[in-house]
């Protein structure tokens, strides 16, 4: 009887082991990126979305810029600078501006600067002048165009838990500023708020 009792707890802990184990995902499929879909409480791509739509359309409808350029007239350059993240999560702030930078090319309004690029054309500058290129065919620095406003941006968030509630704040505080005077040429900011119930995990 023992003899049964302990190759059935041993059948038991085995059943169990195999169950708890590591699960794999091997069945998917593809949702539209631009669905809002709340899986959990952190910061996530709907959020990045939002920000990125909202500041792009609120600096192209800004009166300093809501007139498209004029005909052959070149189009204000902006350089997507250094988004600060003041909150407690890890956030892709390179991600966020790669956001904002391809909505304010969409707008038309725009010429974009890309502060990545322009260390990697510096590197290739070194290159092309080192010789392993023909000199008539080598790009030489000097004549890249000059940026005329540079964004910058703060992302601070507020988190409160009062019970089984929680509640997430977001505010993005993004700044244009002119490079030749240093004054701020437009500002503006979008909140997020979000709302949370904690409900029990059920086995």
């Amino acid at each position: 009887m023992n003899t049964r009792r302990l190759l059935l707890s041993a059948l038991v802990a085995i059943t169990l082991v195999g169950c708890s184990g590591p699960r794999a995902y091997t069945r998917g499929t593809y949702a539209d990126p631009n669905e809002i879909e709340m899986l959990g409480d952190r910061f996530n791509e709907n959020d990045l979305q939002l920000i990125a739509k909202k500041m792009a359309e609120s600096l192209a409808n800004s009166p300093r810029f809501a007139q498209p350029a004029p005909q052959g007239s070149p189009l204000p350059i902006v350089l997507v600078g250094k988004l600060r993240n003041s909150t407690s999560e890890h956030i892709d702030m390179r991600s966020l501006g790669d956001k904002i930078q391809t909505a304010l090319a969409q707008t038309g309004r725009f010429a974009l600067v890309d502060q990545q690029a322009r260390q990697d054309i510096a590197e290739e500058y070194e290159y092309q002048q080192s010789g392993y290129v023909s000199p008539d065919a080598a790009k030489a620095p000097g004549q890249q165009a000059s940026v005329d406003f540079l964004m910058t941006g703060d992302l601070s968030s507020i988190i409160q838990e009062v019970g089984r509630d929680k509640s997430v704040y977001y505010k993005m505080t993004a700044k244009l500023n002119d490079v030749r005077t240093g004054t701020i040429a437009w500002t503006d900011e979008k909140q997020i708020r979000k709302k949370f119930e904690k409900q029990g995990v059920s086995w």
